[in-house]
């Protein structure tokens, strides 16, 4: 068990990372800022959720193990990131395998912390799969993407509490496998059927009006 997981872990972490990196270059950010993105997407997550968890300090400051691969992923982009922008699907599906393997991780992690209530463990999971991209976006100046229509965090959450519910009657590591697969099946139907929210917004011309009709 502990091998297959440690794979769904790895993967999401490399995906995370090919994100941020891509986003630097994007952005036109020079070599130290791509990777520094790549990490941050990758590990800021999980960061803010040990230290919300009073897991401290954070694993990644003791275990450089995703730190490595995050910065190799970065530096794999740098050579080929103009390949990399023809496979965005691929991206996308190695990124719901990682939302999946950090939702369920981190929920599992709340637990093992005695912190057993709904809201913390789907809060603590949200998290950790979420807080990367925030980070990431909100360095390059951009609202965060999973604010702009993308159903991203309410997976996380459904993953999270498939997770807390199935502990009761599910035994070993299969409320682990099953809140993996959920939300990992969630992410992609999001993807593939194009699930969002609704944007609110007023046409800038109803604006403008409103602003006369106020004066």
């Amino acid at each position: 068990m502990t091998t297959v997981w440690s794979v769904l872990e790895i993967t999401g972490v490399v995906a995370f990372a090919v994100s941020g990196a891509l986003t630097g270059i994007r952005s036109r950010l020079d070599i130290f800022g791509v990777l520094i993105l790549a990490v941050v997407t990758a590990i800021g997550g999980g960061i803010i959720r040990d230290v919300v968890i009073g897991n401290t300090p954070p694993l990644t400051f003791r275990d450089s193990t995703f730190f490595i691969i995050s910065c190799a992923s970065a530096v794999g982009v740098l050579f080929t990131y103009r390949w990399l922008d023809r496979y965005q699907n691929t991206i996308l599906f190695f990124d719901a395998v990682g939302l999946g393997a950090f939702t369920a991780t981190s929920a599992n992690l709340a637990i093992q912390h005695h912190l057993d209530s709904l809201f913390i463990v789907t809060a603590v999971a949200t998290i950790t799969g979420i807080g990367g991209g925030i980070l990431r976006d909100m360095i390059v100046k951009e609202i965060p993407y999973v604010f702009r229509q993308e159903v991203y965090a309410i997976n996380a959450i459904i993953g999270a509490a498939v997770f807390y519910y199935s502990q009761s009657y599910l035994t070993g590591s299969l409320p682990l496998y099953l809140s993996f697969v959920v939300t990992t099946v969630l992410r992609l139907c999001c993807i593939k059927y194009k699930w969002n929210f609704p944007v609110l917004g007023m046409d800038s011309k109803q604006v403008v009006s409103g602003e006369h009709k106020s004066d």
